[in-house]
């Protein structure tokens, strides 16, 4: 049995769930209150699988990176394939080459989490891709990480797998 995608998503309104120092507590509710509900959809078997054709990009130089493994969890959970690309892209990419290489990954990919990149890059990939980016929402350093203690579950990457899989929906959806 599949939950209704428009019950599970539509509490979400902000769609640039990249930026965690903008969200407010609203939309930190409304995040909440969906991995509570994938939570619970997972517990009694329903079929959540709400991302079946979309294709995410893991960015980072290593699948042994943390939380590569919890990032890979959530979204293939969800029906979604994720890809493990090293970057070619480093601090001293020209503009350019930034650019293009954005928005040909934001051509294959539905969203993209880069680890271990430079802040600044992983904001001009963002800003070229055309599809959501994050910076390694999949690391226990993460923001995230605060909003899982909220959260009930046996262990902590059950939690932040909710968490993940909650932001994934709200930035897909």
């Amino acid at each position: 049995m599949q939950a209704p995608a428009h019950t599970m998503v539509q509490p979400l309104k902000q769609r640039s769930l990249t930026d965690f120092a903008a969200m407010s507590a609203q939309d930190t509710d409304a995040l909440l209150a969906l991995a509570s509900e994938l939570q619970n959809a997972s517990h009694i078997g329903m079929n959540t699988r709400l991302l079946r054709g979309k294709n995410l990009a893991l960015l980072c130089d290593s699948v042994d990176v943390d939380g590569a493994d919890l990032f890979q969890r959530a979204a293939s959970a969800l029906g979604a394939q994720v890809a493990h690309l090293r970057p070619s892209l480093s601090g001293f990419s020209t503009p350019q080459e930034v650019q293009h290489t954005a928005r040909v990954l934001g051509r294959l990919y539905d969203a993209m989490d880069c680890v271990g990149m430079p802040p600044d890059l992983v904001h001009r990939i963002g800003a070229a891709a055309g599809v959501p980016v994050f910076e390694a929402l999949s690391s226990s350093r993460h923001p995230t990480g605060q909003l899982a203690d909220r959260l009930d579950a046996l262990t902590i990457d059950d939690r932040r797998c909710a968490i993940l899989q909650a932001l994934l929906l709200g930035a897909l959806a």
